[in-house]
């Protein structure tokens, strides 16, 4: 089982935690057409290697904020704030 670092609580089993999906996407404004919609609510990069995600510690603090994790090894390699920008590869 993994553990994921909550920035509040610290170290805790990944099973108190709930993926909330791809970090950083921006909605698009009120005169987006119907594509850009439709990108924004379905389409991700489901890359392979590095990626970022948002996650809520569900059964703690229920905070969210967002992982740097690569999708081949499940290495956690940066845990920072919702508010925080895009880390780049490396983390």
């Amino acid at each position: 089982m993994k553990r994921i670092d909550c920035p509040w609580c610290g170290p805790r089993a990944e099973n108190e935690f709930t993926w909330g999906g791809e970090a950083h996407i921006v909605r698009p404004g009120l005169s987006c057409g119907d594509g850009q919609w439709r990108d924004y609510l379905f389409t991700r990069s489901n890359p392979r290697g590095a990626h970022q995600e948002r996650w809520c510690h569900t059964y703690g603090c229920a905070q969210w904020f967002h992982v740097a994790r690569d999708t081949l090894t499940h290495r956690i390699e940066r845990v920072y704030a919702i508010d925080e920008g895009p880390v780049d590869a490396t983390g």
